[in-house]
């Protein structure tokens, strides 16, 4: 970075890492200015599940995305994609892995205005209208996803777990404390 060039308005350097105590001194000294970033609030992680969620179809009340968000803290805005991307494929493993189907109403594919009442959705065995079959048994135009629902997005949080430990944590407060502003 050094000698880079004589003019250098209008050149901005940033640099970011997760782990800023591998650093020596001499990369430390030319970024003037080292500003640590926490860890999401929860009212970020909130957002965070809002904007991984998009536009696909859930079942999510506000209560329940606040609810996530809570149970979210230590977690990093790239541990709730996984957790989201993860909660995502639950409806296509319920697809995949079910015996039984029932028809149900609902937009169709080529036309979203248009409400077609013979999609097939899957379903428990005991579910009234419920017929035995295989997802390769249903056409690809009448396959009804389930939504996304909140047991979804429980059962994926329960299986990733937040990846900054509090032994990183006391390392990243040192470092702030050390050679750091605050954001």
């Amino acid at each position: 970075m050094q000698g880079v060039g004589t003019d250098n308005e209008g050149i901005l350097v940033l640099g970011a890492t997760n782990i800023p105590w591998v650093l020596d001194a001499a990369i430390r000294r030319r970024f003037e200015k080292r500003i640590y970033i926490p860890l999401p609030e929860e009212h970020a992680r909130l957002y965070m599940f809002k904007l991984h969620l998009g536009n696909t179809p859930h079942m999510l009340s506000e209560d329940d995305l606040k609810q996530l968000a809570k149970k979210t803290s230590g977690y990093s805005g790239a541990d709730i994609s996984i957790v989201v991307r993860d909660a995502l494929m639950q409806p296509v493993r319920k697809v995949q892995s079910a015996t039984h189907f029932r028809k149900v109403q609902g937009p169709s594919r080529t036309d979203p205005n248009v409400i077609l009442d013979d999609l097939l959705t899957p379903c428990s065995p005991g579910c009234p209208g419920a017929f035995e079959m295989t997802w390769v048994d249903v056409p690809g135009d009448k396959l009804f996803e389930p939504p996304v629902s909140m047991s979804d997005m429980l059962r994926s949080l329960a299986t990733s777990k937040p990846t900054v430990n509090d032994e990183d944590m006391v390392k990243l407060d040192k470092f702030k404390e050390d050679f750091g502003q605050e954001g």
